[in-house]
């Protein structure tokens, strides 16, 4: 007989009630991490929260580790303390210009109060389940009151806000915050509509365009006129004080350009007194 079946012979009862008392301390007690809150239910009723939301909590501040409890009297309900979203299947909305949108849009919550999502859902999982249709009406109510027009512009910032609030409300029902509503896409419907939608946007967008342009055309050519008229007034202030340099100027320049011209074969015969060719005779 080795030294181990010796003790266990000798101490057989002292090992069983040692190895009884750790699997019984073991059940006593639980590890709660960081990312989930820990609900101590007795008997079915909620009795205290382990790791508790809190926010602006620092790390390693917030109550998480290992925690006591009673066993087979005390049941331990997970909730994720992290931030969950909730997709809505994509769905079909009017407008207030009567226009049919297809919508996706989803939302970001967190559970602040497990014992109230414990009592009124259960789990988060069906808090999610709970929210899908408040988020789906919300969605319809909110987005009925805008036109698709306006979901493209700033006023979306808007709408969103409005959802998220209405459905925040609903939310604190289940113990849940909303953080956040988003709609990832708003298109029309694929077919006449959408077809009808293109064109009359791109007509739109040519008027407008055409607008532009004409308004353009038309500073431009006060700004000629105005240009226009400044250098004609320089020169005529500038020229005034001289008028035979403003003679000869004027004429060099009619030279240039009737004499000057490269690769014409354009012959012109004048006659030397003849009143154009003066600033060639000199004085």
């Amino acid at each position: 007989m080795n030294t181990l079946e010796r003790l266990w012979q000798e101490q057989k009862i002292a090992i069983v009630a040692l190895a009884a008392a750790i699997i019984a301390l073991s059940s006593c007690l639980i590890v709660v991490p960081e990312t989930q809150q820990a609900v101590i239910v007795r008997l079915g009723e909620p009795q205290r929260v382990v790791n508790r939301f809190r926010p602006n909590a620092d790390f390693g501040q917030t109550g998480a580790g290992l925690v006591w409890r009673i066993p087979f009297f005390e049941q331990v309900v997970w909730v994720d303390k992290r931030v969950m979203d909730v997709d809505l299947e994509r769905q079909q909305v009017t407008s207030a210009d009567q226009r049919r949108l297809e919508v996706d849009a989803y939302a970001r919550f967190r559970v602040i109060d497990p014992v109230k999502m414990y009592a009124t859902a259960g789990t988060a999982d069906r808090v999610s389940e709970q929210l899908q249709p408040i988020l789906n009406s919300v969605l319809r109510q909110e987005l009925g009151k805008r036109t698709f027009a306006s979901l493209l512009t700033a006023e979306r910032g808007q709408a969103m806000a409005n959802i998220r609030k209405g459905l925040d409300n609903e939310a604190r029902e289940y113990g849940a915050q909303v953080i956040d509503v988003r709609i990832k896409r708003a298109d029309l419907p694929d077919g006449a509509p959408l077809e009808s939608a293109f064109t009359r946007m791109s007509t739109a967008r040519q008027q407008e365009a055409a607008t532009i342009r004409a308004g353009g055309l038309k500073n431009a050519q006060i700004i000629r006129a105005e240009a226009e008229a400044n250098a004609a007034k320089t020169y005529a202030a500038s020229f005034g004080k001289d008028p035979a340099f403003y003679d000869f100027y004027r004429a060099m320049q009619s030279y240039d350009t009737t004499f000057a011209q490269k690769g014409s074969s354009t012959a012109i015969v004048l006659s030397p007194d003849n009143e154009y060719l003066k600033q060639f005779r000199g004085k």
